[in-house]
C-alpha cells in the first residue's frame, strides 16, 4: 500500500504522474500556496550599481557576455567561448525545464476525458520549450564555428602579427650539464 506524503500525494508506483510535483519545491526550497503543485525555484539577485560610471546596471544578457569589443583575436575568442559556454548551460537548463513541464502538465486531467489526452496536450506545450533548448544548443555550435571561421579567414593577418610578436628562440647552451 502506498504511504501518503505531506503534500497529499503517495509514494507508491501507482502515482507515477506525481514524480515531478515536488521538483520545484526541492530545488527552490519553498512551496507555494497551492501545496503539492509544481513551484519553480526562485532566485533573487540584487545588484547595487548606483556608483557605476554608465549610470545604471548592465542588462541580464550583458551580464552573461563580455562587452562586444573586437579589437584583438583574443577578444573575439573570449566572446565566442563565453557565448558558447552560456548557450550550452542555458540549453541544458531549458531542456530540463521542458521535461519537468511535460511531467507536471501530464498530471493535469484532460477536460474531455480522452485516453492519453493529458499527455498529448503536455507534449504539445513542452515541445515548444524543447525547441528553445535546441535553438540554444545550435547557438553554442554556431559560436564555436564563428571563431573557427574567424581563424580561417584571418589566418594571414594573425600569423603576420604572431611572427612579429615572438622572436625565434635560439638554442641555449646549458654549461652546467656536463
Amino acid at each position: 500500500m502506498a504511504t501518503p506524503t505531506r503534500n497529499g500525494g503517495t509514494n507508491g508506483a501507482a502515482n507515477k504522474g506525481n514524480k515531478f510535483a515536488n521538483a520545484g519545491a526541492a530545488a527552490g526550497g519553498f512551496v507555494g500556496a497551492l501545496g503539492g503543485s509544481f513551484v519553480p525555484p526562485v532566485n533573487v539577485t540584487v545588484n547595487n550599481n548606483k556608483g557605476t560610471a554608465h549610470g545604471g546596471g548592465r542588462s541580464h544578457a550583458e551580464a552573461l557576455l563580455p562587452a562586444p569589443e573586437f579589437t584583438s583575436p583574443a577578444q573575439v575568442r573570449n566572446y565566442c567561448n563565453t557565448l558558447r559556454a552560456a548557450a550550452v548551460t542555458l540549453s541544458i537548463e531549458v531542456a530540463m525545464g521542458a521535461e519537468i513541464l511535460k511531467g507536471v502538465l501530464a498530471a493535469v486531467p484532460d477536460p474531455d476525458g480522452r485516453a492519453f489526452g493529458s499527455r498529448v496536450r503536455a507534449a504539445k506545450v513542452a515541445r515548444k520549450m524543447q525547441r528553445s533548448a535546441d535553438a540554444l544548443r545550435d547557438a553554442a555550435k554556431n559560436a564555436a564555428a564563428c571563431y573557427a571561421v574567424f581563424q580561417q579567414e584571418y589566418e594571414e593577418e594573425i600569423n603576420r602579427v604572431r611572427h612579429r610578436a615572438r622572436k625565434p628562440q635560439q638554442p641555449v647552451m646549458n654549461w652546467a650539464q656536463q
